[in-house]
């Protein structure tokens, strides 16, 4: 069978015959002959280009005049011959690219066909699916047709993308969660797109994926979260609106369904999605918004993967074992998992470990979700219950809130537990207490529990003084700690969280305005808030039905002190044995929160240092006297040396 490829090189040399014929001089042809002449000397090479032209026609759904138009648009790039004379044909004294004109010609085609200029036109499958582009404002016989390089590299027979597509796309990761079979059964009924609501902690991407092995049809999946972006520099449209292009034709070159994962960042910019030629599942954390500029889609919601779900994606990826409670606390989605188990296993072979263990995992998770934001710590050693000194009480809670949040998709595995109407799924805290009794300390215990950064809210950068800017700031910290699956901790939270008042004033109906936000945002919520006040009763009330968790931290009672000094001792190496401490005389004689004592020993050790010597008694008594006159405060305890 004659290949499109072929019939259009016989027209070129028709074409370059027939013009030899009307301007030789003394038998020579001027350079159209020599170059037809080493053109098909090589044509028997052409059989791949020829081969991959006829396949992504097929891919397209190109029809005969399609395919011949892409042809000649080919030829200027399958050998230097061919661009000579499709240059010289179309009116160059040398090698161009050929006319429309050119075109129309070697496909038989009259210029006044209106199905030649419907193949041509934007709206024409080959300009609107990106298979070709015409250059130039001037009439269209005299534009020029151009190869975009991606395609061009493809009808020769490259099948890898290009290095700035290869950037977007992501191993296609199955798991069978809640949502796969509805997204199949829109793929065989033959649903051009699919929307997949998933909110932080579903498996939509996996899901999605599951549903094209089950569909028996292969799939090529693109993140558009991987674009380069951050706060303080989001993403340029048409940065995004190009790769939404790129990852579409690149599929249809493919022949694969188009997963989109992160497609709530395209937004407006999903309109290119219009020109796939394959089914695309575009997998987004927002609701479809018919402002997009789309039809209705099919639309499926994701659900998440139990601890049992997670369990099974870390046994097929480091065997059974270890995955212990720690590793399956983290809320990662199954391409995730995919992604850190690669690493900790890249991580254990660098120690000469065949098998991670659950530290090395979760070192490798905790890369996965930090931010770069000097608002959100990975830095430095974790933080464990160990370090939280408190009543037992007080230690209780901080256990159960990191219990809740470690088993919160077994919970919701079992129903909307926590509501319907908009309510989200997040788990709120309290913490509540004087300065320094431990409360920003058990946040991080929290988030490092949990294996995610602690995203400090910096209250400066939020609050503003213009009408409305305040909610737009908070929506983004915490639409951005969400993305991170970060903890995200406001501190001194009386500040933002305070109680409404009656308006008297313009002051005094915005301020009310900012804190009725904060109480729909956080019931909105899909991650884990923790607020962190000395002052509780500054609190508006409504914030209480909001929290899961209010714990209190009580100033510690002498056997607490005495816990809390031999803590903060502990992490010295060594005490002055010829001037001993005596942790009980400490404990008895100071009423001071935990940060007070860590101060104090932190400027022991200081004093110490500087002498050369271990921390002795001396130091501890010399530094708290300087805390305690810092705090405004007298020691007066009978039993401390210096007291009157």
């Amino acid at each position: 069978m004659t290949t499109t490829g072929a019939r259009v090189r016989a027209a070129l040399q028709v074409a370059v015959q027939r013009r030899a014929a009307l301007v030789a001089e003394g038998g020579s042809g001027g350079p159209g002959p020599a170059a037809l002449g080493a053109l098909l000397a090589d044509a028997p090479g052409f059989a791949a280009a020829d081969e991959a032209l006829e396949d992504v026609a097929d891919l397209f759904g190109l029809d005969e005049q399609a395919r011949a138009l892409l042809a000649v648009a080919q030829l200027a790039e399958l050998h230097p011959s061919a661009h000579l004379l499709t240059g010289v044909l179309s009116g160059d004294p040398g090698a161009a690219r050929p006319t429309v004109a050119l075109a129309l010609e070697l496909t038989g085609t009259s210029a006044s066909d209106p199905g030649a200029h419907t193949r041509l036109s934007a709206a024409g499958v080959l300009r609107r699916s990106g298979l070709l582009a015409l250059d130039g404002d001037d009439p269209l016989p005299a534009r020029r047709l151009r190869l975009p390089e991606r395609v061009a590299a493809r009808l020769l027979g490259v099948a890898a993308p290009p290095p700035h597509v290869a950037r977007l796309l992501v191993r296609p990761v199955a798991a069978d969660a809640p949502g796969t079979e509805a997204i199949a059964h829109a793929l065989r009924a033959g649903e051009a797109l699919v929307w997949v609501h998933a909110p932080l902690g579903t498996a939509g991407t996996s899901a999605a994926v599951a549903a094209c092995r089950a569909a028996d049809v292969d799939v090529l999946v693109g993140d558009l979260e991987l674009l380069p972006a951050s706060p303080a520099a989001p993403l340029d449209p048409p940065v995004v609106r190009q790769a939404v292009r790129d990852l579409v034709l690149e599929a249809g070159l493919a022949g694969a369904v188009l997963v989109l994962a992160g497609a709530q960042l395209a937004g407006a910019h999903l309109v290119e999605l219009d020109a796939a030629v394959v089914p695309v599942v575009a997998v987004g954390r927002a609701a479809w918004d018919a402002r997009w500029g789309l039809p209705l889609p099919a639309t499926v919601s994701a659900g998440r993967l139990t601890t049992q779900g997670r369990a099974a994606q870390w046994d097929r990826l480091l065997g059974e074992g270890v995955a212990t409670r720690d590793v399956l606390s983290l809320r990662l989605a199954p391409e995730q998992i995919d992604t850190v188990a690669r690493r900790a296993l890249a991580d254990a072979q660098l120690v000469g470990q065949h098998v991670p263990d659950a530290s090395t995992v979760r070192a490798a998770a905790r890369r996965l979700s930090t931010s770069g934001s000097s608002r959100a710590s990975s830095d430095g050693p974790g933080a464990t219950l160990d370090d939280l000194v408190l009543p037992p009480r007080t230690r209780r809670e901080v256990e159960r809130l990191v219990g809740w949040v470690r088993d919160r998709d077994d919970v919701l595995a079992l129903g909307a537990l926590h509501g319907k109407g908009g309510k989200g799924t997040g788990i709120s805290a309290l913490f509540s207490g004087s300065p320094g009794t431990g409360k920003t300390l058990a946040a991080h215990v929290v988030a490092d529990s949990l294996g995610a950064d602690l995203y400090q809210v910096d209250l400066s950068a939020v609050v503003d003084k213009y009408i409305g800017e305040t909610e737009k700031n908070l929506e983004r910290v915490f639409a951005h700690a969400e993305s991170l699956g970060a903890v995200l901790f406001f501190d001194e939270a009386d500040s933002l969280f305070g109680s409404r008042s009656a308006v008297n004033d313009a002051r005094d109906r915005y301020a009310n305005q900012e804190v009725s936000y904060l109480l729909q945002r956080m019931e909105s919520s899909e991650g884990v808030t923790i607020l962190a006040t000395n002052l509780r009763g500054n609190l508006d009330p409504a914030f209480a039905r909001r929290l899961h968790f209010m714990v209190h931290f009580p100033d510690p009672d002498e056997t607490t002190r005495e816990h809390l000094w031999q803590h903060h001792l502990a992490q010295l190496p060594t005490t002055d044995p010829d001037d001993p401490v005596d942790v009980g005389l400490l404990a008895r004689s100071l009423e001071l929160a935990g940060g007070d004592i860590r101060n104090i020993v932190l400027a022991a050790a200081y004093d110490a240092v500087a002498e050369r010597r271990p921390v002795g008694m001396r130091d501890l008594r010399l530094a708290s006297a300087r805390e305690v006159a810092k705090l405004g405060r007298r020691i007066s305890h009978p039993d401390w040396p210096d007291a009157d």
